[in-house]
């Protein structure tokens, strides 16, 4: 008999072989700031760099990026922090009474979907 077996019987308590578990990163979502004739350029730079915490010269980018091409990623994070991020969003604009929207998408569109 093998030293476990003779331990589990003299101490009674049968030991069960743990399965290490393999992790996988969370599903990560970007967090994108659509376009609208309304809000103030000045507004949605302060709201980048307060929100996102982005630099005054990376908001300016991403802002422009916004208002040439319709819509732009502010940040990418998991599902529950891009969720509040949006939240953030639509909570200062519309306390500042500008329309200005967020949404969120999945990074991977799917390709990794079981």
């Amino acid at each position: 008999m093998s030293e476990r077996s003779k331990e589990e019987r003299d101490s009674g308590v049968a030991l069960k072989e743990r399965q290490e578990k393999k992790l996988k990163r969370p599903r990560m979502f970007r967090v994108v700031i659509h376009n609208d004739d309304y809000t103030p350029m000045d507004f949605v730079v302060r709201l980048l760099e307060t929100v996102f915490h982005r630099s005054e010269s990376e908001s300016t980018r991403i802002m422009l990026h916004v208002h040439n091409h319709g819509s732009g990623v502010a940040g990418i994070y998991t599902h529950e922090i891009a969720e509040t991020k949006v939240a953030q969003v639509h909570l200062l604009a519309r306390k500042n009474d500008h329309p200005l929207m967020a949404s969120m998408e999945p990074e991977d569109d799917g390709e990794d979907a079981e």
